[in-house]
């Protein structure tokens, strides 16, 4: 991923973690990454772990932000919430949302993808 990509997804995780905390969620870390995975986003709803996706695209050229989330994606996403969840001794709900940025619009999919 060339820097411009780089600083464009961060600037879309740091707006989608604004976006989701203004909504109540409480955040609980950021690109957590274990060998083989990374969340972007891990915050916490009520008694729910939510792990969150944030996908950002200029355009709808190459596809949307949905649909870059590919299986072997979610599957990278899976693995590093459950290292999260062991390392952390963590025994609560959890879900996995996405935050979608195309062009300048958000859309929060709750339950986007499941284990």
């Amino acid at each position: 991923m060339g820097r411009d990509a780089a600083s464009i997804g961060a600037a879309a995780e740091r707006r989608a973690a604004e976006f989701l905390t203004r909504r109540g969620l409480k955040p609980v870390a950021s690109n957590y990454r274990c060998r083989g995975g990374e969340v972007d986003l891990v915050m916490r709803e009520g008694e729910v772990l939510v792990f969150v996706e944030v996908r950002a695209r200029a355009s709808s050229r190459f596809g949307g932000a949905a649909e870059s989330i590919t299986t072997a994606k979610r599957a990278r996403i899976i693995l590093a919430a459950r290292h999260f969840l062991a390392r952390h001794g963590v025994d609560a709900p959890c879900r996995f949302d996405a935050v979608l940025q195309d062009g300048g619009d958000l859309t929060w999919i709750r339950n986007a993808f499941e284990v």
